[in-house]
């Protein structure tokens, strides 16, 4: 169901962005959700007008993070994924209070 409302692929780019404990690149986006890079490619670039992402080159090699706004849009699709597969969420339950576990989106 979740298809529908949802590209599966480009949803899963930007909740990967949401872990910022790793630097993010084009390639590494591409394999964590399952797409080509020229995929992912041109949907960061999309990202990047809508004002969800920013890119920064170091040398030849981009990274990518999410804007302030991006992660709203993160997180929401994250609830939204929540919504749909409410089943999933007893076997998220966070070992601690205060740090919430996210399950990314089904590959």
């Amino acid at each position: 169901m979740e298809n529908i409302l949802l590209k599966e692929k480009q949803a899963n780019i930007l909740v990967a962005l949401m872990d910022a404990s790793q630097s993010w690149y084009i390639s590494s986006l591409a394999k964590a959700a399952n797409t080509t890079y020229v995929h992912a490619c041109n949907f960061l670039v999309e990202c990047e007008k809508l004002g969800l992402t920013s890119s920064e080159k170091h040398g030849k090699i981009k990274t990518i993070k999410l804007t302030e706004k991006g992660k709203d849009v993160a997180e929401r699709l994250v609830d939204i994924y929540k919504a749909i597969r409410p089943e999933e969420q007893e076997s998220q339950k966070p070992a601690k209070e205060d740090e919430p576990k996210v399950k990314q989106p089904a590959q």
